[in-house]
């Protein structure tokens, strides 16, 4: 046992745990693009409100579908929704902030000026304001988070181009000639992965969250797609006759946040100890 604590504590023990919630429900997500233990639109007025089982380990709704494999599916939308707005965010963050760290400017100072004014509202506010002009849906969701959490990877970007933009192997760089676009992408960029990679799995949560909170709304994920927020929606109004209904999407969106939470503390800790 002695043997197994200590070897957890020296592969970072936080890493390792948040890798293997976080990959647990990222596969369980991707499977249900390919396999369900049940479809998860046919309805059976028979199986309502059925309790967990071996038959139904997450017990059925009040349609008589199968929880756990609408769990399955709202997984995956999550997934898929989560990532893309984090690669238009980070995306944006990293052009944006690469571009207004290394040469500065009037640039620089309009962009900065933007940031804070997008800073200055709450972010799912301001979505809510953007998807209330163009309407409801996945699309929209996405874009209008993507346009909302990419000021903070800007931020992020733009201070670790400004630390390394007078070191002295970017100074050698310019000495020798290499364009600008090399010495931010090829010479600068690679070394702010450290940083850059903490932000991007905490800017997986802030997504999480955010889609679930829209999708409980009403204003995310529509049907007949499944959302782990829907879900949490559809199931308050049957708390006392069917907590597992609730139960199911809301400790699903908890073990997902907490995986990339301890995966983010984890990534945190191995690049502290390399310095």
């Amino acid at each position: 046992m002695k043997k197994v604590g200590a070897w957890f504590k020296k592969q970072n023990a936080y890493f390792l745990v948040g890798l293997v919630m976080t990959g647990l429900a990222v596969m369980l997500g991707i499977l249900s693009f390919f396999w369900t233990p049940f479809s998860t639109t046919s309805m059976s007025a028979a199986e309502r409100f059925h309790g967990p089982s071996l038959r139904h380990l997450f017990g059925t709704d009040n349609f008589g579908r199968d929880i756990f494999s609408r769990v399955m599916q709202g997984i995956g939308t999550t997934v898929i929704v989560s990532s893309l707005i984090v690669v238009i965010s980070a995306g944006a963050g990293i052009l944006i902030g690469a571009i207004t760290g290394y040469f500065g400017g009037i640039l620089d100072e309009i962009i900065m000026r933007i940031t804070d004014a997008i800073n200055a509202f709450p972010s799912i506010l301001l979505a809510l304001v953007v998807i209330s002009i163009l309407g409801s849906g996945k699309q929209n969701v996405i874009f209008s988070l993507g346009i909302v959490f990419a000021p903070s990877y800007v931020r992020i970007v733009r201070s670790e181009f400004i630390r390394l933009r007078d070191a002295d192997f970017v100074c050698r760089a310019r000495l020798m000639g290499v364009k600008k676009l090399r010495i931010l992408f090829v010479h600068i960029l690679p070394n702010i992965w450290s940083v850059f990679w903490v932000s991007v799995t905490i800017g997986f949560n802030n997504a999480i969250l955010a889609e679930s909170g829209m999708s409980y709304l009403g204003i995310g994920v529509q049907p007949p797609d499944a959302s782990l927020g829907k879900m949490l929606s559809d199931a308050q109004g049957y708390l006392g006759r069917a907590p597992w209904y609730a139960l199911a999407p809301g400790l699903t969106i908890v073990w997902i946040v907490l995986g990339f939470s301890l995966l983010s503390e984890g990534i945190r800790r191995k690049e502290a100890g390399k310095r």
